[in-house]
Parts: C-alpha cells; structure tokens; sequence
C-alpha cells in the first residue's frame, strides 16, 4: 500500500494517493498537474518508489535548511554593522510577500471565480478536516485561514526571540527556540498519529542532542541561571508558528501553497510595519536592502519545508531542519567568518549528519 510508505507518513498526500481525486471545476476543464501528488481524471494509479520519493523528501528538507542557514547568515553579516533588525525584518516580509504574490500570478490561481472560494470553503470543510481535504477552492480559503494567524505567531516569535537575548542570553533564547520543534513533533504524533519507526527515533533524538550542544555548554555550572519565563513563550511561538506550515499542508492542495505562504508574510509585514513606524524608525537604504536579500530565501525556507512535509512524517523533519540549519551555520560560521568549531560543536555536526541519514531510512 502507499500509503504505508514512511515517506508519506500518513499525511494527507498518502491518503489521496489512493483514491482517484479530481477538481473538474477550473475554467477550461484545466487540472493541477504541476508538482501535483494527484491522479488526473481517468488514469491509473501506478506504484511509487519510496526510495525515490524518499530523495525528493530529502532534497527538499535541505534545500530548506540551505535557505534557512542564508537568512541567519545574512543577519550575522547585519549585527555585525550594527543594522537595526526590525527594520531588515520588515523588509524581508515585503519581498517575500512579493514573490508570494508572483507565484499565485504565474501559477493561474487568479483564474479560480474568488467569489465562489468561501462558498466553496464553508461546504468542504467538516468532510476536509475529518481526512479528505480540500478542493484547490477550498485551499484559498484554508491558506488564508491558516496564513493570517501563522503571520502573527511568526512576528511573536520573532519579537520574544529578542526578549529571550536580553533577559537570558544568546545560548539560552538560541537554545528554546530551535526546541520548539518539539511543538509540531508532539501535536503531530498527537493529531494525526505519524509515529516515527525506531531508527528514526534515534536520528530525531540526536538531533535534538545536537541543537542542545550546539546552543549549551553542559559543564557550565549556571547554564539554567539566565532561564526566564519568557523562554517557555519563545517555545511555544516559534513552534506553534513552524506547525502551522503542517496544518496547511495536511488539509490543503500543494499547488494553493502561495496563497498561505503570502498571508503568512503579508500579515508580518503589517504587524512588523506597526512596530517599525511605532517605533519611530527611519529605515535606512543599507537596511532596506539587506531586508530585500533576507526576503527571497525566506519564502523558499517556508516552501520547501511545505513540500518536505508533504513526504516526511512531521516528527521527522523539524528536528532535523532545525538541527542541520545550526550545524550549516557553524560551518558557515568557521568557513567564512574565521570562527572556531569548539570540540561540542563539532560533535553537533557529526550527531546532525547521521541524524539525517537515520530518519530517512525506512
């Protein structure tokens, strides 16, 4: 069965895999065929290789780790002179909101009739969240849904991420924030019951090893001396924010995908824009630009992480996003900026390697 594929995962993409799911109702009898999971009208469902749809998961997975390491890497460069990140934030929403928008032109959304989209919504949803998903109708709806609430949770995290390295610390608020993986790990195996096999729970494990090692010095004697309440927030909103990427995915078709991620960045902006003119902030031509560089590689971030999920059990990929996007950094880190790896990292780096390769065995 397909569906028995732990590439699938259980996810919505292994169900509909089995059954002959069509959407008759773009103009022109057009059907999504592109990048799509789905049979079209009439054809036959043949066999699926997990192994390779198993390097396709994989090559997502760090395609968004690339991207991911781009963006600290780019605001690395950016502490460095002294540029205020509130304004570089605002602008990296703006462009990734932009080419959110490019991508909904290109990609024929618009020639969805809009008007029949809450109709649409409103009829498939009780049968939508008990499994079947939406129609690409019903997917606007769910994106924005999902999207306007993501855009909130991921300023919050953001904003707590600064509250977090001010009361306790680069180490301690670095540390909680990647461990909010553990927030879609759990309501994952918790919703839609995608259980790990056991070599996979020891590849999730050391990865999450090696985020601690990464971040924490074990042999410091007041490591939890800076803990502060304000860490437990900055867990929950980095990693309800990140979970949010897997409820679109579960219920909604691949190819709406823009339109959530375009309401995730779009409400960002508005809330960061706030903030930036409350603030009284006047952007600078050196930030804007540095914001307009971070923009790019944050929505691809976001979009390849959508389509790694669409093919690896959710437990799965957030420990190693995170864990692998430290490790590329600390590389990144001795490669470009002359730091040296200290012995804990260095472990870091090999736990995250074999990491990888262990919850992509089957």
């Amino acid at each position: 069965m397909l569906s028995s594929s732990p590439y699938l995962g259980g996810s919505r993409c292994g169900r509909i895999l089995q059954s002959r799911y069509s959407y008759p109702e773009l103009p022109g009898g057009k059907t999504w065929t592109a990048a799509s999971p789905f049979p079209q009208p009439g054809e036959a469902l043949t066999a699926v290789s997990p192994f390779a749809d198993g390097r396709k998961a994989l090559l997502y997975l760090l395609l968004a780790v690339a991207c991911s390491t781009v963006i600290a890497l780019i605001f690395k460069v950016s502490e460095s002179r002294d540029m205020n990140r509130y304004v570089i934030t605002a602008a990296n929403y703006l462009v990734a909101s932009v080419v959110s928008l490019t991508f909904i032109v290109l990609g024929g959304v618009l020639e969805v009739p809009l008007s029949e989209v809450p109709g649409a919504f409103l009829r498939e949803a009780g049968s939508a969240l008990a499994g079947e998903g939406f129609s690409p109708r019903g997917s606007i709806a769910w994106g924005v849904v999902v999207g306007v609430p993501s855009g909130v949770l991921y300023y919050l995290g953001f904003v707590y991420l600064q509250k977090g390295v001010r009361q306790s610390g680069v180490s301690l608020a670095g540390s909680f924030a990647k461990l909010g993986v553990l927030v879609p790990m759990v309501l994952s195996i918790a919703l839609w019951h995608e259980i790990p096999s056991a070599v996979q729970w020891v590849g999730i494990v050391l990865a999450l090893a090696s985020i601690l090692l990464a971040n924490v010095d074990p042999r410091s004697a007041n490591v939890l001396s800076g803990f502060r309440p304000v860490l437990i927030l900055l867990l929950l909103f980095v990693g309800t924010s990140e979970f949010t990427n897997k409820v679109y995915q579960n219920y909604g078709i691949q190819e709406m995908k823009s339109v959530y991620l375009f309401f995730v960045f779009f409400v960002a902006l508005l809330v960061s824009g706030v903030k930036v003119a409350r603030m009284g902030l006047r952007p600078m031509p050196r930030h804007v630009v540095t914001g307009l560089a971070v923009g790019v590689p944050n929505y691809f971030a976001s979009f390849f992480l959508i389509l790694a999920l669409s093919r690896l059990k959710t437990s799965v990929v957030f420990p190693v996003y995170s864990a692998a996007t430290i490790v590329l950094i600390t590389i990144a880190g001795a490669a470009v900026f002359g730091e040296r790896l200290r012995p804990r990292e260095r472990l870091a780096v090999v736990l995250t390697v074999v990491a990888v390769v262990l919850v992509n065995l089957r």
